[in-house]
């Protein structure tokens, strides 16, 4: 037994060894100040919009967060889920994971038009839009803040069977989310920090459906309250939201104190606190919400550096929803 928990171990170091060697190239040229001499007012800007559209609607600040988690876990974080379907790209929006889910795209589209009107021309990748929006989103709802390594380019190809494979699914238990997360650079710390994101946003009943009719380590009372909300029949009420924390406007850590009450919504984040080795990462979270923004910071930045285009790769948009010279 200890031999088979040691390969394990050994081949997760490995694994995230050969991949940060991988992704080191890239990450090299990322740089916090990559934008300050071509257009010294393209955050600003971008901190503009984000904070209009998260005042006219505190859910679209989780929005806007996801779409940067979603982009990332699919080829890199390079804004090919930004695109739009057409003869020859098949769109990440129509994957499983991310069909009348995902949302916030006019909201980046105006992020895209206001900074390009900033900078003279397309300057700021799409890509880049999203990792910035993504921390100005964190901070209006009173959360950290961090550095955001910028010199994204854009890809001029979408992978949607690589975001139904990649993006974990709420179903999920633990060892299959560390896998997920391995498989990307990411380890348990940042799985446990980044999922921390459940602290702001809503979900809709077909992704929790299941954890509230067939699970046991489920507050009872919790649970009976969600299925007011959501009928067990499929198909009756798919997109009915219920919060993902009891917070779920503001950026705290009261996602892991409802995880230790047994209120985590989704069945996934209920696996952080079921008897495994993400316990007592979950109770430090809730009680410490200092310690908490700093992993979830540092997580950021982490996840924000997988595999992206630098260089020469891929292009800066024009339209974040089609490549250039598209006809």
């Amino acid at each position: 037994m200890a031999s088979s928990h040691g390969n394990y171990y050994f081949s997760l170091i490995l694994s995230v060894l050969v991949f940060a060697i991988v992704a080191s190239s890239g990450l090299s040229q990322l740089t916090p100040d990559y934008y300050e001499n071509s257009c010294p007012n393209a955050l600003s800007t971008i901190k503009s919009v984000v904070k209009a559209a998260v005042k006219k609607e505190r859910r679209m600040g989780a929005s806007l967060l996801r779409l940067h988690f979603h982009d990332c876990f699919v080829n890199g974080c390079d804004g090919s889920i930004l695109l739009d379907p057409t003869s020859t790209i098949e769109s990440e929006k129509n994957a499983l994971p991310n069909k009348n889910s995902v949302r916030g795209f006019e909201v980046v589209d105006e992020i895209k038009h206001a900074v390009d009107e900033a900078c003279g021309n397309p300057i700021v990748s799409c890509a880049d839009i999203l990792a910035v929006a993504a921390r100005d989103s964190v901070v209006a709802l009173g959360g950290p803040t961090w550095d955001v390594r910028l010199g994204r380019r854009d890809s001029t190809t979408a992978n949607p069977n690589g975001a139904n494979t990649n993006l974990p699914a709420p179903f999920l238990d633990l060892p299959q989310l560390m896998k997920s997360f391995q498989d990307q650079g990411l380890d348990e710390k940042d799985l446990v920090a980044l999922y921390g994101a459940h602290t702001i946003g809503s979900a809709r009943c077909v992704t929790y459906r299941g954890h509230i009719y067939n699970d046991t380590n489920i507050d009872p009372k919790f649970a009976n309250s969600l299925r007011y909300i959501c009928p067990r029949d499929v198909g009756v009420g798919d997109d009915n939201l219920a919060p993902l924390d009891c917070t779920a406007t503001k950026f705290d850590s009261q996602y892991y104190s409802d995880l230790i009450n047994k209120k985590g919504l989704l069945h996934s984040d209920q696996e952080f606190f079921n008897g495994g080795p993400t316990d007592q990462l979950v109770k430090e979270y809730s009680y410490n919400s200092k310690a908490f923004f700093q992993d979830f910071a540092n997580s950021m930045i982490k996840m924000g550096n997988i595999q992206p285009l630098t260089g020469e790769q891929g292009e800066i948009r024009a339209n974040c929803r089609k490549v250039n010279n598209y006809y």
